[in-house]
């Protein structure tokens, strides 16, 4: 999971990339604390600096939050195999609303999510989902610029927007500002981790297990 710094800036090509991801130290987290969190807590301002980025109805009776590391392969399997029947069988009909919080854990995941933030407000989703299936490709590869900046190009991000997008600092920050309130405040130190109505469960829980979470809190709806 953690990555040298030194490594993702090798062999990028990009001046503008060192300025940017000077800030993507290692996040120092602490151990994990209670298991359920108030609702208050969970959806404080401070939990989410930027935007929150949510799908499914407002008025859900359930509401997933999801805390997710763009470089992390437990979240990128939960992701690409159990998120979409999730997403079918839950959020569309109206039953679950699913928030999506970035927790990364070092310099190339905030990257990742800095990128996703930079899309329009549509393309967030799509572009998180395309960071997951391409994963391999850019994560754990010789050189993760060039990678994240294929993908950015495949997502319609032109070079400079890429090289501006990675050198904002203040939201690089944000991103991160994200993860140490989640583990500070809310005891997240591992991904993925969801809150289900505020009862905190960690790992990529199959379909199987999300039916068994859901079903006493929809009550046969």
């Amino acid at each position: 999971m953690i990555l040298d710094r030194r490594r993702f800036l090798a062999g990028a090509g990009l001046a503008a990339l060192a300025a940017g991801l000077g800030l993507g130290l290692t996040i120092p987290f602490e151990p994990a604390a209670a298991q359920t969190v108030e609702q208050a807590k969970l959806m404080a301002p401070a939990a989410s600096p930027l935007p929150e980025k949510a799908i499914g109805s407002a008025t859900a009776p359930v509401t997933v939050v999801e805390y997710a590391s763009a470089t992390c392969s437990h979240c990128a399997a939960f992701h690409t195999t159990t998120f979409p029947e999730l997403k079918t069988k839950y959020i569309d009909t109206g039953k679950v609303r699913f928030i999506f919080r970035e927790f990364p854990f070092e310099p190339v995941a905030t990257a990742a999510f800095m990128l996703a933030r930079c899309m329009p407000d549509d393309k967030y989703f799509p572009m998180v989902s395309t960071l997951f299936e391409t994963q391999k490709a850019w994560a754990y590869s010789q050189d993760p610029a060039a990678g994240l900046l294929a993908v950015a190009k495949q997502a319609g991000m032109s070079q400079a927007d890429f090289e501006k997008c990675l050198t904002d600092q203040t939201l690089g920050e944000k991103v991160q500002e994200s993860a140490l309130y989640a583990n500070k405040e809310l005891g997240v130190n591992a991904t993925p981790t969801f809150f289900i109505n505020g009862k905190k469960v960690s790992g990529a829980l199959g379909i199987a297990e999300w039916d068994k979470e859901l079903a006493p809190l929809l009550g046969g709806k």
